[in-house]
């Protein structure tokens, strides 16, 4: 298990930790030389002539140090220092991630955060930390002037972007070389290009790499792109043109549907990127999704570092990633390699960037997609195939220095996965959660980097043309990249990713095969997870034998989301167990070196009596039947149980035992047991949420919650304030109200749109249960509403329509 925040924050307790929203005004003043010695030279990447850009050529001399791609030409074999001390402008598990290459290279930090994550973990890991401003990204992490005054304030020479947020801004890229700042990025000309896809496409189509049927002009009107998705023909797929991550995208199945659609995705487009445009595309429907990481340098090198499946996805967002994609033919996989490079070429690509194409499992075609001018969310899974530091890497590039290998030198060794922890809720539309991390357990990783390859030593002579190397003796490796550990608060103003876990194996099997293992270790309370489904995903025959594409969890949502069967008895007597035990049991006695009397007395009684106990559980739902457990203490740690319920069940003398306060041993297995008390602030009821909730962890991984009901005489003094008839509308979560579509006496048929959620940058519409009249309206738009609010009370119809 990772260290948390506490032990962290003691590690790193040297960290100034400071705030700008209230500083001084800053004074530009130049930056000064780098470690060398020697001025940089300095030249706008987006003046200089594309056929002189990568060639030496003398330009004017400046201490400042620009855009990546700006630093020096000099095509000199020297190798340039780092920079002494970069700017991370992002949060989360990515900037851990640069923070521990930089650290790993002596280059210090610089952490920038909101109000909100002024504990998390990326500012105690930094060695300067700044608050930028609120919560929201607008007025925090998308704030160019105040990240270059925290530039200017620290002596950062550079900043490095992450992903989201302004990593694939080119005005941002622009700004920081105005101000004598290196993006550790592409150059802006490059960002715009290609991160623009209906310019990318219209790029692609003259190289001659085929691109999915649309319209990717900027008439924006709506009856004019209702009338090209017409020409198209249904369903359609409804894209912003900038951005990524399933930001701004509706599929269309049918004409009445496409207007919605569209305004959503525009408005969605429009608070995710600053910018409403979006394309239409013909929707391909069993699409595989392949994508290429490549890599440039200022001199023009290029290099493919291989593709990368990831197909699985959901609500268009990548959920789980391999490389290298299962079942490519070496003939494919340099066709496709080939085509990357050339898509970089084409707008004199520098730094990491990831050439998407949608393929066709059946033609074995591919189409350009896209192209991401940033590292991805994904990059682990190149890292540990190839044995390489894509951080570094960016580093080395933005120094002005050549890629470190050539083409025919960078391994494909194994194969890799990485599984996305969300804090989501996958059986109810994998709508985001937002909470406290009560309890995080995670699997103990192997490596923190990428465990090293040999880089291949012959020349070949055709360097793309490659089959992975199964054969060479790896060691299963696990890595964990997080940002969160336990006791942080997982918000509604970002994305819900907790944590990736990446594996490594000398084929797709052993790897997969350490992936469901990690999983089954992945213990998470306070938030649902997507871990129990991303192990049930794992596990399916359809996953196993590689036969992936976009549709997977459509295709076999019955599979992924089978019945939910009702817990055990064992499961029931292993829950009431724990709540006696602990009861019972002084929790200083688990830890002290000599047997307690507290412990060693047992249960027994005056006069003889043995000790008996009711314990009262339930599901985890609302109207679930309470079920009674009987404890009979019989001998030391010894009990008779019986469970009532559907299958009443009894078991005798079970050995049963905490061997710390949160691991029952009993019926010969080892048991991980949560209790997680509701919020002080709900009033009790008979909702779950107002009940104390225990989770069951059991081997496999497979998680059960129960709740404690409260006893009938208190629930008698305080009434279930939290009841609702069938017509109240309530959040599903904690969100921002984007729109309110009703008011006070409207009538509403079932099914219309009520309300316009947002949480984790995700809409949602929540639509009118019963046909009726509005009866209140509980939420206003702009704000803030806590899970389980009533937002919509509906008034139903007598015969239930109109």
């Amino acid at each position: 298990m990772l260290p948390t925040q506490r032990t962290a924050a003691r590690s790193l307790g040297r960290i100034r930790v400071q705030s700008i929203t209230q500083g001084p005004a800053v004074v530009h003043t130049p930056r000064t030389p780098g470690r060398s010695g020697q001025a940089r030279t300095l030249a706008s990447t987006w003046n200089i002539p594309p056929e002189t850009r990568r060639i030496a050529c003398p330009m004017r001399v400046s201490t400042y140090r620009g855009l990546a791609t700006a630093v020096s030409m000099d095509t000199s074999s020297s190798k340039k220092p780092h920079f002494d001390k970069i700017l991370i402008a992002n949060r989360g598990e990515i900037a851990c991630r640069v923070i521990r290459t930089a650290k790993k290279l002596g280059i210090k930090t610089v952490a920038v955060y909101s109000e909100a994550d002024a504990q998390s973990l990326h500012v105690l890991e930094a060695d300067e930390a700044y608050c930028i401003g609120p919560a929201p990204s607008a007025e925090s992490y998308l704030r160019m002037d105040k990240i270059v005054e925290v530039c200017h304030k620290s002596g950062a020479q550079a900043v490095h972007p992450g992903y989201g947020f302004l990593s694939e801004n080119a005005k941002f890229a622009e700004r920081l070389a105005e101000e004598g700042i290196v993006f550790i990025g592409p150059p802006s000309n490059a960002i715009i290009s290609m991160g623009s896809k209906s310019e990318s496409k219209n790029i692609m189509s003259a190289a001659g790499v085929p691109c999915v049927p649309g319209y990717h002009g900027i008439n924006q009107d709506p009856e004019f792109l209702f009338t090209e998705a017409e020409k198209i023909g249904y369903p359609v797929l409804i894209k912003a043109i900038h951005g990524g991550g399933g930001k701004g995208m509706r599929v269309v199945s049918i004409p009445s549907e496409f207007v919605d659609a569209l305004e959503s995705a525009k408005r969605e487009s429009l608070k995710a990127f600053g910018d409403a445009n979006v394309l239409i595309e013909k929707y391909i429907e069993c699409p595989r999704h392949v994508e290429v990481q490549v890599f440039a340098d200022i001199f023009g090198g290029v290099v493919s570092l291989w593709e990368r499946d990831c197909s699985v996805q959901r609500r268009n967002q990548k959920i789980i990633e391999e490389a290298p994609a299962p079942g490519l033919s070496p003939e494919l996989r340099a066709d496709l390699s080939d085509k990357a490079v050339a898509a970089a070429r084409a707008v004199n690509y520098v730094g990491a960037g990831t050439v998407e194409f949608i393929f066709d499992n059946d033609t074995q075609k591919f189409y350009f997609m896209e192209m991401n001018t940033r590292l991805q969310v994904e990059h682990p899974v190149t890292e540990m195939i190839t044995g390489l530091d894509l951080v570094e890497w960016q580093l080395e590039v933005a120094a002005g220095n050549r890629l470190p290998l050539a083409q025919s030198s960078i391994p494909l060794v194994g194969h890799a996965f990485e599984a996305r922890i969300y804090a989501e809720n996958p059986r109810n539309d994998f709508l985001p959660d937002s909470g406290r991390l009560v309890y995080l357990s995670t699997p103990t990783p192997t490596h923190v980097f990428a465990p090293p390859l040999p880089p291949r030593g012959e020349e070949l002579l055709e360097p793309l043309r490659r089959v992975p190397d199964t054969s060479t003796a790896i060691t299963p490796s696990l890595r964990l990249e997080q940002g969160f550990t336990e006791g942080a608060q997982i918000g509604v103003f970002y994305d819900p990713m907790i944590a990736k876990l990446v594996v490594h194996g000398r084929d797709r099997t052993e790897a997969l095969r350490m992936l469901r293992r990690g999983l089954e270790e992945y213990k998470v309370v306070g938030v649902s997870t997507n871990i129990e489904f991303l192990r049930t995903l794992a596990g399916h025959d359809a996953f196993i034998e590689g036969d992936v594409e976009t549709g997977f969890i459509k295709k076999h949502r019955s599979q992924l989301f089978p019945q939910v069967l009702d817990p055990s008895p064992e499961v029931l007597a292993q829950a009431a167990l724990y709540v006696i035990l602990r009861d019972q049991i002084d929790p200083l006695a688990l830890t002290s070196p000599g047997p307690s009397p507290w412990v060693s007395l047992g249960a027994q009684r005056f006069g003889g009596d043995v000790y008996e106990r009711t314990v009262t559980l339930s599901k985890d739902e609302t109207s679930a039947v309470p079920i009674i457990v009987t404890l009979k203490y019989t001998s030391p740690n010894h009990f008779d149980i019986a469970v009532d319920g559907s299958s009443p069940t009894t078991f005798n003398s079970v050995s049963a035992s905490l061997t710390s306060p949160t691991t029952l041993a009993a019926f010969s297995t080892k048991t991980t047991i949560i209790s997680q008390s509701p919020p002080p602030a709900v009033p009790v009821s008979t909702s779950p949420n107002s009940m104390e909730r225990l989770h069951l962890f059991s081997a496999d991984g497979t998680k059960t919650t129960l709740t404690l009901p409260p006893p009938a005489w208190l629930l008698s003094l305080d009434g279930d304030v939290l009841g609702a008839h069938k017509g109240a509308l309530r959040a599903p979560m904690p969100s921002l109200v984007v729109e309110v579509r009703v008011s006070p006496g409207q009538r509403v048929d079932k099914g219309q749109p009520v309300v316009v959620l947002e949480s984790m940058k995700t809409e949602t519409v929540l639509r009118a249960e019963v046909a009726g009249v509005v009866k209140a309206v509980g939420c206003t738009k702009g704000e803030m509403v806590e899970e389980g609010r009533e937002l919509v009370d509906i008034e139903e119809d007598v015969e239930g329509t109109r």
